[in-house]
């Protein structure tokens, strides 16, 4: 069991979100819009590199600040693969150290969780933060091996992060009330047990608990500074436009310390047009096209460690702050970059 040696965060706060196939048909403007409410914000089912470089830049700019981030590679089965990420706002949050996938030895999971350290800067308080999405599979029964094993997975966050403040949050698919829970349950609570995160068809209407936020039995975070955040009515919109822009997910929260989530609502979102795969160079004469490509230059970003050639979709939208210009491939490569995963090969 983790013992806490450090004082809780304080004053930030944070969410975590299933953000449905993060990079396909969504607006990045209504996703900023409720995201960005977060001091740091964990999210599942991303899907692509550029979706992440999309919904990072439409932060910024809607905040005026800069924002960091994490990303695990793509992990799940064959057939089906998505990243883990966090976002967060930093001038309120630092990464501190400990990036790390489960070692899941055991294959207990189809996506194996995905976690890190983080640092509150007003007090330089530090806690662990992992992000879980528990396979949905074809029913309960799919779902409650991978519960059962989230003990064992807590007490191996405990040991890598020892004395560290622990906070495991995602969509779990199984409300915190199921049996299957036990075993975790000797160690960890959850924040939200009332309530539904999953938005039904039909307007105001939630369907199941499946996305909570877990802490230690002997943390001090109450149950009533965590919540569910109602995104469709914050950003006046119906259940029907939600769920096909953004998620059929409502991201749930833990205000920290004196910090508060802000359920006024944004400035007027609008949808955008579906992101499209047409890059800088494919949109180029084929002069400067030709010239981008006896160049050899790429560029990288240096958030995620990725480089982009001048052909690949995300080439022209990294964010400002992070582009770092290499005179080849095999520069970015020897300084520890790899190959953008949607950039085709060549």
């Amino acid at each position: 069991m983790l013992l806490s040696g450090s004082a809780l965060a304080a004053d930030i706060t944070l969410g975590s979100w299933n953000v449905k196939r993060l990079g396909k048909q969504h607006s990045y403007e209504a996703l900023s819009a409720v995201a960005g409410k977060f001091d740091i914000i964990a999210l599942q089912e991303v899907m692509s590199e550029d979706g992440l470089d999309r919904l990072e830049s439409a932060i910024e700019t809607r905040t005026g600040e800069t924002w960091g981030r994490l990303e695990s590679h793509l992990i799940g089965s064959r057939s089906y693969k998505e990243m883990y990420a966090f976002l967060y706002r930093e001038s309120k949050v630092a990464y501190e150290d400990g990036a790390v996938v489960y070692m899941d030895r055991g294959d207990k999971f189809i996506r194996e969780p995905y976690s890190a350290r983080f640092r509150e800067l007003s007090d330089n308080s530090i806690f662990a933060l992992a992000t879980v999405h528990i396979l949905y599979g074809k029913g309960v029964e799919d779902r409650t091996p991978e519960i059962k094993a989230l003990a064992d997975y807590w007490t191996w966050l405990g040991e890598i992060y020892p004395g560290s403040e622990l906070i495991m949050v995602g969509d779990f698919n199984l409300a915190p009330s199921h049996p299957a829970w036990g075993p975790l349950k000797q160690y960890a609570r959850p924040l939200i047990t009332s309530g539904a995160s999953t938005l039904s068809g039909k307007d105001t209407k939630f369907v199941n608990l499946y996305d909570n936020i877990w802490v230690s039995n002997s943390s001090a975070y109450a149950r009533n500074k965590a919540g569910i955040l109602n995104y469709p009515k914050v950003i006046g919109w119906n259940h029907e436009k939600s769920r096909k822009h953004v998620s059929d997910h409502a991201p749930v929260y833990l205000a920290m310390g004196k910090a508060a989530v802000s359920m006024s609502a944004p400035q007027p979102t609008s949808i955008l047009p579906a992101m499209s795969s047409v890059s800088l160079f494919a949109k180029a004469s084929p002069q400067q096209q030709k010239a981008l490509a006896a160049s050899g230059g790429v560029r990288g970003n240096s958030s995620s460690k990725i480089y982009h050639r001048p052909d690949c979709p995300s080439y022209g939208r990294i964010s400002a702050k992070n582009i770092i210009e290499f005179s080849s491939a095999s520069e970015a490569t020897a300084a520890g970059y790899r190959l953008a995963g949607n950039c085709r090969g060549i």
